[in-house]
C-alpha cells in the first residue's frame, strides 16, 4: 500500500496509550507523523486545572505536532458512555461547562475540529425529551465553535458496540447535522465520517462516501473486523481512500485503530508497505 498523499493525523488516545498522555505526543512526532487527534482526556472533568490544560497545550507544542482534532466532554470514553450531550441532567450540564473550555483551548491550538458525541438512551426517558435537549446543546457547541472558525462534528458509532446510542448510521448522523445547521444558520456542522463504525453496521462504504463527503468533516479509519490496523481485516484502505478523494476530501484522515500486543511505534508498518 502506498499512501504518501494522504494526510493521517494520529488519535493519542487509542494509540500510544502504553505511555502517560503528556508522552503520547513526543512519540507520535517520533514515529513519524505531525499531527495528533484526541478524545477529551480528563474524563471526570469537564472543566479540569488550567495547569492541565497547559501542561498537554506545552506536551504538543514542545513535540511539534499539530492538534487536529478533539472532542468533547463525553463522559467515560472509552468505557460505557458514548457521548454526554443528550443525557439529561448531570451529564448535559457537563458537557455545556465544557463548551467555551474546549473550545477555548482549541483555539490556543489551531484545531479546527470538535466532534460532538451524542450519548446513549437513557432507561425510562423519553426519546424526544433527549433529541431536543441534543440539539440544544449542539446548537451551543456549534455557536461556540463558529467564535473560532471551528467545525463541530457527528458521529455515527456502530450499532453492536452501542446498542443504546441512536446515532448508528451514516444517515442518521446526516439528519442530526441538517437540523443543527438548519438552526444556527452557520453551516458549521459536519459529518464525522469513521469508516470502522460504518463497516460494523454493515453499511455500503462505497455508497457512504458517494452520498455524504461533501458534508463531511473528518475521516477516521480502522480495519474491521477488529478494529486493528489497516492490514489486519478486510477493508480496502487504498480503494476506500482514492475513493474519498475522488470525491472531494482533501482533510485529515484520523487513525483511530488499536495497535494489538505490540507498541504503537510498530503498528503503522502498513504505511510503508511492510
Amino acid at each position: 500500500m502506498g499512501f504518501t498523499d494522504t494526510r493521517f493525523t494520529v488519535n493519542i488516545s487509542i494509540l500510544f496509550t502504553e505511555l502517560p498522555l503528556l508522552e503520547r505526543p513526543a512519540a507520535a512526532a517520533a514515529a513519524g507523523f505531525s499531527a495528533v487527534e484526541l478524545w477529551w482526556p480528563w474524563v471526570d472533568a469537564p472543566v479540569p486545572e488550567q495547569s492541565e490544560l497547559d501542561a498537554l497545550r506545552d506536551a504538543l507544542n514542545d513535540a511539534g505536532t499539530r492538534l487536529t482534532g478533539l472532542n468533547f466532554y463525553a463522559g467515560q470514553l472509552p468505557g460505557p458512555d458514548r457521548g454526554a450531550l443528550s443525557v439529561p441532567g448531570e451529564e448535559s450540564d457537563k458537557f455545556r461547562a465544557n463548551i467555551d473550555v474546549a473550545v477555548e483551548f482549541a483555539r490556543t491550538m489551531g484545531c479546527k475540529s470538535l466532534n460532538a458525541l451524542y450519548g446513549n438512551r437513557v432507561e425510562g426517558v423519553d426519546p424526544q425529551v433527549q433529541d431536543t435537549l441534543a440539539l440544544e446543546n449542539l446548537v451551543l457547541a456549534a455557536r461556540a465553535a463558529d467564535r473560532i472558525g471551528a467545525t463541530i462534528l457527528i458521529e455515527a458509532l456502530n450499532q453492536p458496540e452501542s446498542p443504546r446510542c441512536p446515532i448508528v448510521s451514516a444517515p442518521k448522523a446526516i439528519e442530526v447535522v441538517d437540523k443543527v445547521n438548519a438552526a444556527t444558520g452557520l453551516g458549521n456542522a459536519k459529518f464525522l465520517m469513521d469508516l470502522y463504525h460504518l463497516a460494523m453496521n454493515g453499511e455500503d462504504l462505497n455508497e457512504v462516501i458517494d452520498t455524504y463527503t461533501d458534508k463531511t468533516g473528518h475521516v477516521q479509519i480502522a480495519d474491521n473486523p477488529g478494529r486493528g490496523a489497516p492490514g489486519t481485516g478486510e477493508l480496502d484502505f487504498t480503494d476506500l481512500l482514492g475513493r474519498l478523494k475522488k470525491a472531494g476530501y482533501d482533510g485529515w484522515v484520523g487513525l483511530e485503530y488499536k495497535p494489538g500486543d505490540r507498541p504503537s511505534h510498530e503498528s503503522f508498518g502498513w504505511l510503508r508497505g511492510a
